[in-house]
């Protein structure tokens, strides 16, 4: 419009030329464009601003204003090298401390401070886009929020008209959507306002003087709520009117559908009754329950007609009204219900819309007449976002959501160890949602179908045979773990398959929750979307099945094995089992000789901890399925993550018990040597002391004397072999010699390398031969080859103090020192190379382990 009229007023000005009279001047686009125009513009501009912000890790001092602003007197006023001394600084001490400039700032550098606020993010885990993508509908609901408060300084009556057909068109749309004709609406910023406003609705209907004369006009009102619905609501809105949170009556669900009882539910209105109460509202569950059950609203309805209650249904089974394609009508059945638009479309910040039997009440008129404190200008995103979709894409988006549900449900049902907690589809009736959408309008049928929520957990409830082997008939009757007496290893084994589930199907929103009765489960449910999200497609639920059926077995031959894990690991005389309260693997042992439990002092513990951390290394060697784990009494133990049905217990632990007792051999030899080297350097410099001593005493002061010294030497020349010799450290041997074959021959030889000289000449024995050992027999240290890297960089401290103590240590010394070295670090030489099948790597920290192959038949 701005163009046309533009071209216009220049095609205008170009004919008055031509004519001759006077030139008119341009109209400039920017000046005619309307004022929601511009706005729309703007909200756009900064919306695909904030929506392409990237996350950047760092200190919240990023999110500072610029320098240069004067914030007055405070903390910002410190130099740079000051704020790094202080260090970091939290973003709410930061607002606290910074004082409003005098001042004003552009419009674009807010902006920009709202921008770097944004992109500051904790840790490298966070996600680079720290606001998700925007659509076309979710874009234009965000926009429609701004101008909600630009409208709202219209004029009153112009307001008021405005907001009357914005709300009215769309009360009548959703009244035709969702099958409730004649319906009256309100519009809410949460469900807590909108249980409030049913309340109220509730006691006006009961009691049309209440507006006026309070809570003393009604006599202690009852509320009626299924145990498995959360109370919080109604406390919330008791608590806004004054009324005693006694007035909330819990009823016990039915034990075979989990809804509400209604016998019960008649008996707790009895007595309500007999006790000068006033039954007042029932709230009937339509899926809001975590696991999804659906009231029989029929027989709701008939216990409320005959008391005079008002009727509220809530939950995402109510999104299935959409669906149904036959007319009919709610209205006779329900008195109110809350619909969630926001989280069913997937759409963001949409109001929660009531619709309601409207009420006959001038004071309950006047309130909702006027445009401001009614609010009914909220609807505004609700008015633009319903036109933006369609009617067929609604309902489409939601009937796809009820479909997903069952396929899970279906999957999941079928898979063998897994439990499905949540409303079957069709329990009562026993249809496909596809055929009653498309029969005649029966609401009890529609949302028996429609299963908004699926919640399974793994209980092992399967008969899983153990496998016989030579073991006595006894033991082979081990039977698999089962939860009654396990729950809280179960609820980790849960935790576990929903992390795993999270990460191999990013599509589903897949939720581990605590279910008061069950433990832990999880939870899916396609109702409840965030900003952007879809549900998912039928590719996505075939991997589902497979990463779901691949999994529990997993599960399922864990239990298996951890009975027999657990018997065999009592029966063990080095091996001691070691409760781990967060760990979802098989369980954690500790390798403990023979003992030691009898002393375990402090010292003993530590050296007990390096036992079993030396161990878990050379597991790890072997198969990284083996990880470092701590138990409940600060000691350390080897943790086993979850194994195949192929895995061999017994040849998992005899690997750690062979294993275990070769570092424990081993490091009794390093410290055997650790002992002799040192014994070998106090020797080394004793005997260079007394060296030095006895041929200071032989050759006299003078011949040490600076200056007389050389006079003297050059009258009398010392002897050419009279220096004091330097020590070796024979570590086969355990003796420290002289070296004095080490630079005649130029080179390090033993008696093994002794024909290497010509005509075959030993040679000659080392003039001192110091004994380290005082035992008669020098012991006898293994030798391991090949000799590893690592062993060689473990040996190289002990040559360092030889070197440092001035003694040359010979090359046996080494070469023991490092293949003992060796054999601590790579226990793999003693054992055999053991190919298996473990299909959990549990090396991380993570409390959940991590899945690997291997193979799990041990070389015999």
């Amino acid at each position: 419009a701005a163009t046309t009229i533009a071209t216009t007023s220049t095609s205008t000005a170009t004919t008055a030329t031509a004519t001759g009279a006077p030139a008119v001047a341009e109209i400039a686009a920017s000046s005619i464009r309307s004022g929601l125009a511009e706005l729309e513009l703007r909200s756009s501009q900064v919306l695909q601003r904030l929506e392409n912000v990237k996350a950047v890790p760092g200190t919240p001092s990023k999110v500072l204003t610029e320098p240069g602003d004067n914030h007055g007197t405070g903390d910002n006023q410190l130099l740079p090298d000051q704020q790094e001394q202080r260090g970091p600084v939290a973003v709410a001490d930061v607002a606290l401390s910074t004082q409003l400039r005098q001042e004003h700032r552009v419009p674009s550098d807010i902006l920009k401070s709202l921008e770097q606020l944004v992109a500051y993010s904790d840790s490298d885990d966070d996600p680079e886009f720290p606001l998700p993508a925007l659509d076309d509908v979710s874009h234009l609901a965000l926009i429609s929020h701004s101008i909600v408060a630009y409208l709202s300084h219209l004029d009153r009556q112009h307001l008021l008209r405005v907001t009357n057909s914005i709300s009215g068109d769309a009360t009548r749309w959703l009244g035709t959507l969702f099958h409730f004709g004649n319906a009256a609406s309100s519009f809410h910023a949460d469900n807590a306002d909108a249980v409030l406003r049913t309340v109220r609705l509730a006691i006006v209907a009961r009691c049309p003087g209440y507006l006026e004369g309070g809570i003393p006009a009604l006599a202690q009102p009852c509320f009626y709520i299924s145990e498995n619905t959360t109370p919080v609501r109604l406390q919330y809105a008791c608590r806004q009117l004054g009324i005693s949170l006694d007035a909330i009556k819990i009823i016990p669900e039915h034990s075979k559908y989990g809804t509400m009882d209604l016998g019960q539910l008649q008996k707790q209105v009895q007595l309500d009754l007999a006790g000068s109460r006033t039954p007042l509202l029932v709230v009937a569950d339509i899926g809001a329950s975590l696991c999804g059950y659906v009231d029989n609203l029929q027989r709701l309805r008939d216990v409320c007609k005959a008391h005079n209650m008002w009727l509220h249904a809530s939950g995402h089974g109510l999104a299935a009204l959409v669906c149904a394609q036959s007319p009919g009508n709610v209205h006779d059945v329900l008195h109110s219900m809350a619909l969630n638009l926001g989280s069913w479309l997937g759409v963001p910040s949409l109001p929660i819309v009531l619709l309601h039997r409207p009420l006959q009440n001038s004071a309950l008129s006047a309130f909702e007449s006027d445009p401001i404190l009614s609010r009914r200008l909220n609807a505004l995103s609700l008015w633009t976002s319903l036109q933006a979709l369609g009617r067929k894409a609604i309902a489409e988006r939601l009937h796809v959501a009820f479909q997903t549900c069952s396929i899970l449900f279906e999957i999941a049902s079928k898979c063998e160890g897994i439990r499905v907690l949540s409303h079957t589809p069709g329990a009562q009736t026993g249809a496909a949602l596809s055929d009653i959408i498309n029969s005649a309008f029966d609401v009890n049928a529609l949302f028996d179908a429609a299963a908004p929520v699926v919640v399974y957990q793994f209980d092992g409830s399967t008969t899983i045979p153990i496998t016989a082997g030579a073991e006595p008939a006894a033991e082979t009757g081990l039977r698999p773990l089962e939860k009654v007496n396990n729950a809280s290893y179960f609820d980790r084994l849960n935790s576990w398959l929903g992390q795993i589930l999270q990460r191999d199907c990013p599509n589903f929103d897949f939720e581990v929750i605590e279910h008061p009765t069950h433990g832990s489960c999880i939870r899916y449910c396609p109702l409840e979307l965030g900003l952007g999200e879809q549900p998912p497609s039928s590719e996505n639920l075939e991997s589902f099945a497979q990463s779901l059926e691949a999994h529990v077995d997993i599960l399922r031959a864990t239990i298996k094995h951890k009975a027999r894990f657990m018997h065999l690991v009592e029966r063990s005389e080095v091996l001691r089992l070691v409760p781990l309260p967060e760990w979802a693997g098989m369980g954690g042992v500790r390798f403990v000789p023979e003992g030691w439990e009898s002393l375990l002092t402090d010292q003993a513990k530590t050296e007990l901890n390096k036992l079993n951390i030396d161990l878990v290394e050379a597991l790890k060697s072997t198969d990284n399925a083996f990880s470092l784990g701590e138990g409940t009494d600060g000691l350390i133990c080897v943790r086993f993550g979850m194994v195949t049905h192929e895995t061999e217990v017994e040849e998992l632990l005899d690997l750690v018990v062979t294993v275990g007792k070769s570092v424990q051999e081993n490091s009794r030899v390093l410290d055997t040597m650790s002992e002799i080297v040192k014994k070998g350097i106090e020797a080394a410099t004793a005997d260079l002391q007394r060296e030095s001593e006895e041929k200071l005493w032989q050759e006299g002061i003078l011949r040490h004397v600076p200056v007389v010294g050389r006079v003297f030497n050059w009258w009398s020349p010392p002897a050419k072999e009279s220096g004091i010799k330097g020590r070796s450290l024979n570590l086969t041997q355990g003796v420290v010699e002289s070296t004095e074959n080490i630079y005649k021959y130029h080179m390090q030889m033993s008696g093994e390398t002794a024909h290497q000289l010509p005509a075959n000449r030993s040679p000659p024995t080392p003039m001192i031969q110091t004994p380290v050992v005082s035992t008669a027999t020098p012991p006898v240290f293994p030798t391991v080859e090949p000799v590893t890297v690592e062993a060689q960089e473990s040996a190289a401290p002990i040559a360092a103090a030889a070197a440092a103590a001035g003694v040359a240590t010979s090359t046996p010394a080494i070469s023991a020192t490092a293949s003992a070295a060796a054999a601590a670090a790579a226990i793999g030489n003693h054992v055999e190379n053991h190919a298996r099948t473990v299909s959990q790597s549990s090396a991380g920290s993570s409390s959940v382990p991590e899945l690997v192959a291997v193979n799990s038949a041990i070389k015999q």
